[in-house]
């Protein structure tokens, strides 16, 4: 396995309850993992992402800032998934509210516009996921 250029790492409160959100609701794969350090690198097609429990293994923390929830505060991790739709019906079957409900949008870049279906959902620790299926490009709509 590669480790892409950019791999986030999210200290979060149970390690158990995170993996299992990651893995058995949005649908990565571990690959790797330190329980005894409670932390997984979690795959999920070319998405790489950390977990590693708070005050078990290494903690990133500012000095005197207290690190309480939501965490993340103010960053949303884009996620490019082959299809939303089967996630989203784990998320509802599991009860777990959407922060942003299903939409399409579009993105202009440069001359083309680039298009997401793509939901908000908030981790167990409250770090925003943007989790999205890639629906092409077309022109710029001009009015």
């Amino acid at each position: 396995m590669r480790t892409n250029a950019l791999v986030p790492e999210l200290a979060v409160s149970d390690w158990r309850t995170s993996r299992a959100f990651y893995c058995d609701l949005v649908g990565f794969d571990v690959a790797y993992e330190r329980p005894d350090e409670g932390f997984s690198f979690l795959t999920l097609g070319a998405a790489q992402l950390m977990i590693d429990q708070i005050g078990i293994g290494r903690t990133f923390e500012v000095k005197d800032v207290p690190l309480e929830r939501p965490f993340g505060r103010g960053v949303n991790l884009q996620i490019l998934v082959p299809q939303v739709a089967p996630i989203l019906a784990r998320l509802e079957s599991a009860g777990v509210p959407l922060y942003l409900p299903l939409e399409e949008k579009w993105y202009r870049r440069d001359d083309h516009e680039v298009g997401n279906r793509q939901f908000v959902v908030a981790d167990p620790d409250g770090y925003l996921l943007r989790l999205f299926e890639d629906l092409g490009e077309r022109p710029v709509a001009r009015p």
